[in-house]
């Protein structure tokens, strides 16, 4: 199941309808987006504003770099240590003499 993608206005807005007092079964209805994904906006809304603990989005987006970027480093570090085994393997390498029979 994919992940649909909201623009950040259109969440702002619906966060802003569940803090006026509206119920987030309600917007859900009405917007027609998972009442889940409006109470996770409300919760990360509150996260971003330091009102609750946790990894702010400015926050998360970095972390999600960060494992990208590590993922990316560790699959370098492999390709060089084969690359380092096979050129010490090929420096070691001496062709076979003929028999000059």
């Amino acid at each position: 199941m994919g992940q649909k993608h909201y623009p950040p206005e259109y969440k702002r807005r619906i966060v802003d309808l569940v803090r006026s007092g509206r119920t987030a079964t309600d917007v859900s209805r009405e917007f027609k987006v998972p009442p889940g994904t409006i109470s996770r906006w409300v919760r990360q809304a509150g996260i971003d504003a330091g009102e609750s603990d946790g990894l702010t989005t400015d926050e998360k987006t970095e972390l999600a770099r960060l494992r990208r970027e590590n993922a990316e480093l560790r699959e370098e570090k492999e390709i060089l240590k084969k690359f380092a085994a096979w050129s010490a393997q090929e420096a070691n390498w001496t062709p076979r003499k003929r028999s000059g029979s």
